[in-house]
């Protein structure tokens, strides 16, 4: 049996992502979050109420030191420049940290293309990040501080970077999730940015298979795109799901200014995971 630990479980990747690691054999998974969703809470897995922030409560009252870690708690990430993330910075690479003092072999850790801030073209594992907001500088702070600690402390080391994400939609603080809501309160209109810029979207679910394929085998490490590898406008993305979940509401091109540090169209190189994809047959 291998042993997953995941914080974050009930976010909105991590409540996907555990679905997906429940219904895998051979697994005996941790889930912890802040607070428990009883609602939401799977037969066969094995909840921990608390933080990453404060490991030494809860850490050692697990039966074994776990095999793999998933670190994907982390919070306002719709709201870039929120200061909880540079706050929060120093506690993230503590409970690294702490994981790799305690022998946890294998730590895979959620990233993002806002890591790398303005880009044009495909983002590999080797593309430069100057990134340009606090959400950004956060998360490109923490993988360069957590593959150099890996490197050291000789534990295999995953940073799954995430692209635009869509799926699961109505409660969620994305695009999507706004035009939803502002469709159910019988709105018209959506003030809306140009929809020029081309990104990668990947849908939520497809995402959590792609984190769990790669965190089951530990031949492919380093930076991970979880991405589809295909440009779209954003506007062309956000008409097809208004089309998709026939909605009424229709798009105000040009009211809002696209965001100086948005790239015309960026996307992830999609080689890592094809390879990790194809080897799990999924």
């Amino acid at each position: 049996m291998k042993n997953i630990l995941v914080t974050g479980a009930f976010g909105y990747i991590g409540s996907h992502v555990v679905r997906v690691l429940a219904q895998e054999a051979g697994v005996t998974l941790y889930a912890l979050d802040t607070q428990i969703d009883n609602d939401r809470k799977l037969s066969n897995v094995n909840y921990i109420v608390g933080s990453f922030a404060d490991a030494g409560s809860w850490l050692h009252s697990l039966p074994c030191v776990p095999d793999v870690c998933l670190h994907l708690a982390w919070r306002n990430g719709f709201f870039h420049n929120h200061p909880s993330h540079m706050i929060d910075l120093s506690s993230h690479f503590a409970f690294l940290k702490l994981l790799m003092d305690e022998g946890v072999p294998h730590i895979a850790v959620m990233g993002s293309m806002h890591e790398v801030g303005y880009w044009e073209g495909p983002i590999t594992d080797g593309t430069p990040c100057a990134p340009q907001s606090l959400y950004g500088i956060a998360k490109n702070s923490l993988r360069e501080a957590f593959l150099l600690l890996a490197d050291e402390m000789n534990v295999k080391a995953q940073w799954l970077r995430g692209f635009y994400i869509t799926g699961d939609d109505f409660g969620s603080q994305s695009v999507f999730g706004k035009l939803l809501r502002a469709d159910a309160a019988g709105q018209e209109t959506f003030p809306f940015t140009s929809g020029k810029n081309k990104y990668d979207f990947l849908d939520v679910k497809e995402l959590a298979k792609q984190i769990v394929a790669s965190i089951l085998q530990d031949d492919v490490l380093g930076i991970i795109n979880c991405c589809s590898g295909t440009p779209m406008s954003l506007g062309e993305r956000m008409e097809r799901f208004i089309a998709d979940n026939h909605l009424r509401i229709s798009l105000e091109y040009g009211a809002y200014p696209d965001r100086p540090y948005d790239s015309p169209g960026v996307w992830g190189d999609n080689t890592k995971i094809l390879q990790i994809m194809v080897k799990a047959n999924w």
